[in-house]
């Protein structure tokens, strides 16, 4: 709670970010993790700022209509700041050790994950929503409240798929995420996105594309790596932290960035 709050002090930092995994699957498998849209819920009574995600929604873990639900309060709880972020859902242990369906194909998870997007659109706007997909029916919906944000919470489409998740962030998304690689990476996949956006007719500029980047180490490199991101087509960069989360990194790293990007 403490790093949260010192993020919150700090104008640097504009959105805070938890996952979605039931097990802590970048440290100490055996430690514990707190459900990422309940702590969600949580921090966005403690901190005020902030605008609050999961990078991203493990796609296979909720039915996307109660996903709406979920949202649509959370961004009214928290006076519109919600960001939404989505991603088909892979790990097969997870899936495995808690019971919970694993699309067997690359395919479904990502036809899955498009209807997804379609299925919240429409909960979002529309005053009711029937809609019949492969995987879902929805019938008479009227989901509400609807969010404080409109149309809708900005929505995040986290992935480096080139043929799938680069065309579904095309289609649907406001901002894409890369979850990690270097700047010519970046680069070449932000291309590849621009490309999705002329065949779907979507203006690039409505896409903001942003990357992760693990901050543990020494300030001045995370600074530099964020300066050479930018160049790359970055308009945002995630601070990745492991715990033990110190809350005097946070400071850190303002120290050395806020001249960056200044």
């Amino acid at each position: 709670m403490d790093f949260w709050k010192e993020g919150d002090r700090i104008e640097l930092y504009d959105v805070g970010w938890t996952f979605d995994h039931i097990d802590p699957i970048f440290s100490d498998r055996h430690g514990p993790v707190f459900e990422g849209w309940t702590m969600l819920a949580v921090l966005s009574g403690l901190v005020h700022r902030l605008r609050l995600g999961v990078l991203v929604t493990g796609n296979t873990y909720r039915h996307p209509a109660v996903l709406a639900n979920m949202a649509a309060t959370l961004d009214v709880a928290s006076g519109g700041r919600l960001e939404i972020g989505l991603g088909t859902g892979w790990v097969e242990a997870e899936h495995v050790a808690y019971d919970i369906p694993l699309p067997p194909t690359w395919r479904e998870r990502f036809d899955r994950l498009e209807e997804t997007c379609e299925i919240l659109h429409l909960l979002f706007t529309q005053d009711v929503t029937n809609f019949n997909g492969p995987f879902h029916h929805i019938k008479g919906a009227r989901a509400l409240p609807k969010p404080i944000q409109q149309p809708h919470p900005p929505i995040t489409i986290g992935g480096t798929g080139e043929k799938r998740t680069l065309r579904i962030a095309a289609l649907w998304a406001d901002q894409w995420n890369l979850p990690g690689g270097d700047p010519d990476t970046l680069r070449h996949k932000v291309e590849v996105l621009h490309n999705h956006c002329a065949d779907v007719g979507r203006d690039t500029a409505d896409i903001e594309v942003s990357v992760k980047v693990k901050a543990d180490g020494d300030p001045a490199e995370f600074a530099d790596l964020v300066g050479q991101f930018r160049d790359a087509g970055a308009h945002h960069v995630i601070a990745m932290f492991e715990a033990p989360f110190d809350p005097a990194k946070l400071g850190a790293i303002n120290d050395r960035v806020g001249p960056v990007v200044s």
